[in-house]
């Protein structure tokens, strides 16, 4: 089989895990989706009573764009963690989907376009839930619907790399709690990191993946840019590139090791 991709078959193992979603998506939304919209709430309304501004700006104004890429990065983790590694060692979905003429880097490709659009529902619906609580001060924060496919891909070759390399589904509890619940905490998104830390530390900030899809949010939605969200950009879209690439080449080893 040749190694190149053939965008219909990838869209074919998009819409695939589409259809199974469309009938159990009531079920699969609510735990990612609500879980940022109760820290809106906790922290906006309850802290923000006490801190009014922080950075210059209301509290809920300021923590609103770190949750909006905290809820597209859930909703591409949840989907490029649990789910695929259940598809390929449980259902053995990708067994069957080899058995036609879609390769392994088209079952890739499109389980990267369904972690996507998983984040982009989230952090979408959530962000209009923001823009209707009058938390997003800035128009230009439509911007923010393509700055969550970003995070979406970039989280979800992250998973999917993770979930290609672990030989059993408890670890998964490792990477929720020891990498994605520090970086949605010190990722700039409870409290401005430059102000607490000093810049002396900051550059431990900037090699973390989800500071730097908060710091996109966030410059859409209040409207301030700056020649910093360049580097963003290629941090975000170059690491995702090197994990795309890490994943399939797991994939491959992966799927083809004798059954056990």
């Amino acid at each position: 089989m040749t190694e190149g991709i053939i965008l219909k078959s990838a869209l074919s193992v998009w819409w695939r895990n589409f259809s199974m979603y469309s009938k159990i998506w009531k079920l699969n939304l609510l735990p990612n989706f609500f879980e940022p919209v109760f820290f809106l709430l906790g922290l906006g309304l309850g802290v923000g009573f006490y801190i009014p501004q922080i950075a210059g700006v209301p509290y809920p104004i300021f923590i609103t764009p770190g949750l909006i890429a905290i809820a597209a990065m859930n909703g591409a983790s949840f989907e490029s963690t649990y789910n695929v590694f259940v598809r390929m060692n449980y259902n053995r979905v990708y067994d069957g989907v080899l058995a036609t003429p879609v390769n392994e880097a088209e079952i890739v490709l499109g389980e990267i376009f369904w972690a996507v659009t998983r984040s982009w529902i989230y952090g979408g619906a959530f962000y209009i839930i923001t823009c209707l609580f009058g938390y997003v001060p800035s128009w230009w924060s439509v911007g923010v619907l393509v700055i969550l496919i970003l995070t979406g891909y970039l989280f979800a070759t992250i998973g999917m790399a993770f979930s290609f390399t672990i030989p059993a589904i408890d670890l998964f509890s490792v990477y929720f709690t020891i990498f994605l619940t520090p970086l949605m905490i010190f990722s700039d998104t409870f409290f401005p990191l430059q102000e607490r830390l000093g810049p002396d530390w900051m550059w431990i900030a900037e090699l973390t993946p989800l500071f730097h899809c908060v710091r996109l949010t966030r410059a859409f939605t209040t409207g301030h840019f700056s020649n910093i969200l360049i580097w963003d950009i290629i941090y975000i879209v170059g690491l995702g590139v090197f994990f795309h690439w890490l994943t399939l080449k797991q994939f491959k080893k992966r799927i083809h090791q004798p059954a056990r």
